[in-house]
């Protein structure tokens, strides 16, 4: 069977999401948005605690709980409220009685006797409060959330509610009969820590100011999902119990291996490097902030770095900020290399012990060094601003496991992501499909970070280069490479650079992800791109876009487009599993047309359980990453 238009879709549409990771830097990239699925009324956002209307009626006002102010006109459509309107003085309506204990009513009018009143719950009282109808609950839990704060009635209707809380904004136009949120477009995620990044079937994981998890899940298009928080408990339960045994209110904590590092609200740090048994005294940083973070290199957890918050209001003003410290003895003493960082609470840090780079998140933005993790310093660090991020405060920095992509908080707006800037001075092999350091085989795709590349060769094997720019080139591995490693010579306009051997395999084959771990899959018969808003079908075909299966039968010339008819078949026998059991694959070639694209199609089988599975590749024995795909009947 001949699908050449679907192949075609397919492997234009990921070569559209690659070309992402080689614009100029920095290129930031937003991941999932600022809205979370918490199976209420619409979508919810973070806590919002104050609404009201413009003396007409037709705009509307909201204050988050961080102090941000954002309107609308067209209640879709949210704005920074430069010229909002007064915010009002929070003001009671009259009623007979208040539906629960602490309800506070509101009305259009004072003397009106359409009343609504909110607390847990949403209410409302057609008799001044005489009698109320209960308008959230539903199972005894409210469809707005709990913990509601504000509500206002707009000028011009009795039956135009709105009304806010820990979960953003909800909105009625029939008096509280039905509910619909105002969240989407409403940058008011309130995220606070990067916990894990996309690895496999897993998206990003965030946690947020309430201590809640969430998860942007690969494919996912419409909302954030409460996910797993035991991570978070555990820790904040770890570090209450060891603030109670010393006498101190521990605000970060930090585990690698045997040693724990733990810094309190007053900015004092102390080390243990034998699992607790025996603690360094404190060592204090003198008119500090908060410990808010540690960053400890997992190879050597004697180096580390610590980040502080805002200095105390009675600091005094002639002591120099401290906001980022590092040791190289496991806490015995602490470096002060703030240096020119604006004096702003620091909340988040990470480094690569190899470049030697540090990325720090502060209420002033992200910004980047350079500096020598494993010896004392020799020069004062200077800190460079991360352009291109909103205008909020940088909650937290994370770099992936190769340290080849940031990825950055901001408060309200959610999780962005980019190439790592130092790879611009140390460039590294990657995998085409995923970013990630993989093996490479015969015809893969690689994706060298970080350089313009004119010219490559690997000993006597001319390396064909398919794409360059700046800060990324596509190359592909000679399908007549042979050995266990391959060792890159690459050309630029600096001169010739040799990159770490590769290993090699004659078969290391990577599903094409997106950034948001998203992987590359269609329906073979229609052609549409599948995620969770379209899943796979039971006793559909699939189509799955790789690299790195390794030869293919015939030879095919290295950097040259595979037929459109009748493309070389993969000369290793691939296998697919879903779910760990196997699944039956009715093809996989070159993908037609393209170079170093890999085909696969597999038939998705009659499933019983259905919604997100576990699908992955082997060729040879040789295991390609875990992905997700979404099935339904």
């Amino acid at each position: 069977m001949c699908r050449t238009a679907t192949i075609r879709l397919l492997t234009a549409t990921v070569l559209l999401g690659s070309s992402l990771w080689a614009q100029a830097l920095p290129q930031w990239r937003h991941i999932g948005n600022a809205a979370i699925d918490r199976s209420l009324a619409g979508l919810a956002t973070g806590p919002v605690n104050r609404v009201w209307y413009s003396a007409d009626g037709s705009r509307l006002w909201i204050r988050t709980a961080s102090g941000h102010v954002f309107g609308t006109t067209d209640f879709e459509t949210w704005r920074p409220a430069s010229d909002a309107t007064p915010e009002p003085a929070a003001r009671s309506a009259a009623a007979l009685r208040l539906p629960e204990n602490g309800a506070r009513a509101r009305a259009r009018v004072q003397s009106s006797s359409v009343v609504y009143a909110f607390g847990r719950f949403a209410y409302r009282s057609e008799d001044g409060g005489a009698s109320w109808e209960n308008l959230s609950a539903f199972r005894s839990s409210s469809i707005l959330g709990n913990n509601l704060r504000d509500l206002a009635v707009s000028p011009r209707n009795d039956e135009e509610v709105v009304a806010t809380g820990a979960n953003g904004v909800f909105r009625s136009l029939d008096g509280g009969k039905s509910w619909s949120g105002l969240n989407q477009g409403l940058p008011n995620l309130p995220v606070s820590r990067l916990l894990s990044l996309p690895a496999g079937d897993r998206g990003v994981r965030v946690a947020l100011s309430d201590g809640d998890v969430v998860e942007w899940e690969p494919g996912q298009k419409l909302a954030w999902h409460p996910a797993d928080n035991t991570e978070v408990t555990n820790e904040t339960l770890l570090r209450q119990a060891l603030g109670s045994l010393r006498g101190a209110v521990l605000t970060a904590i930090n585990r690698t291996g045997a040693f724990i590092y733990t810094g309190t609200n007053d900015g004092r740090l102390s080390v243990s490097s034998d699992g607790g048994s025996t603690w360094q005294p404190y060592f204090s940083i003198n008119g500090s902030g908060a410990v808010e973070r540690f960053w400890v290199d997992p190879n050597d957890p004697r180096v580390a770095l610590a980040v502080l918050g805002s200095r105390p209001r009675d600091a005094s003003p002639a002591a120099p900020a401290v906001h980022v410290v590092r040791t190289i003895n496991g806490g015995g003493f602490w470096d002060d290399i703030t240096t020119n960082l604006p004096d702003a609470a620091a909340h988040g840090i990470t480094a690569d012990r190899t470049s030697g780079s540090i990325y720090v998140a502060t209420d002033r933005g992200a910004f980047y060094t350079q500096a020598d993790l494993g010896s004392l310093p020799t020069a004062a660090a200077s800190w460079t601003a991360l352009a291109g991020l909103p205008p909020a405060a940088t909650a937290d920095v994370k770099l992936d496991q190769d340290a080849n992509q940031l990825w950055a908080a901001i408060d309200g707006f959610g999780v962005y992501s980019t190439l790592a800037p130092h790879r611009l001075r140390d460039p590294r092999a990657a995998s085409a499909a995923d970013f990630m350091v993989h093996a490479a085989a015969p015809g893969s795709l690689v994706s060298v970070v970080g350089a313009k590349v004119e010219a490559a060769r690997a000993g006597d094997l001319a390396i064909p280069v398919l794409a360059a720019d700046d800060s990324e080139s596509q190359v592909q591995i000679p399908f007549e490479a042979r050995g266990n490693t391959l060792s890159l010579a690459l050309d630029g306009a600096n001169g010739r650079r040799m990159l770490a051997p590769l290993p090699l395999e004659p078969a290391a084959p990577v599903i094409f992800v997106d950034r948001d771990g998203s992987p590359m899959l269609l329906d073979a018969d229609s052609g549409v791109m599948l995620d969770a808003m379209k899943p796979a079908r039971s006793r559909s075909h699939i189509q799955i876009l790789a690299t790195g299966l390794g030869r293919v039968k015939p030879d095919w010339p290295t950097g040259l487009a595979a037929p459109l008819e009748n493309p070389p078949q993969v000369a290793g026998v691939v296998h697919a599993w879903l779910d760990r059991t196997p699944v039956e694959v009715t093809r996989a070639v070159l993908a037609p047309g393209y170079i170093g694209f890999y085909l696969i199609e597999i038939e998705i089988p009659k499933i019983v359980n259905y919604g997100p599975a576990e699908l992955y590749l082997d060729v040879d024995g040789q295991a390609s990453n875990r992905v997700r795909v979404y099935i339904e009947p």
